[in-house]
């Protein structure tokens, strides 16, 4: 079991239990049978997914702004997550 960062570990010392995952080794087992082609196309769906879900949350964390500030507001956050890693 890899190890917990302390912000994690409850006060008592205990460790949190391990979250459940039925489909785990199911959704391995689909993903291995898939080509890299693929495995690209699925990775551009699940991106074009999160970013729908951040304009949602974005919508309703700031329901009272416009267009053009929300569009801004959007982008810096996008900005704020994009991988400068390489």
């Amino acid at each position: 079991m890899p190890q917990t960062p302390e912000a994690d570990v409850p006060s008592d010392g205990t460790l949190p239990a391990r979250k459940m995952r039925p489909n785990h080794q199911r959704t391995l087992r689909i993903l291995r049978t898939l080509t890299p082609q693929q495995k690209l196309a699925e990775v551009f769906k699940l991106n074009e997914r999160t970013l729908q879900l951040m304009r949602i949350g974005l919508r309703r964390r700031f329901p009272d702004l416009d267009d053009a500030a929300f569009e801004k507001v959007y982008l810096q956050m996008r900005e704020r997550c994009h991988n400068r890693n390489y």
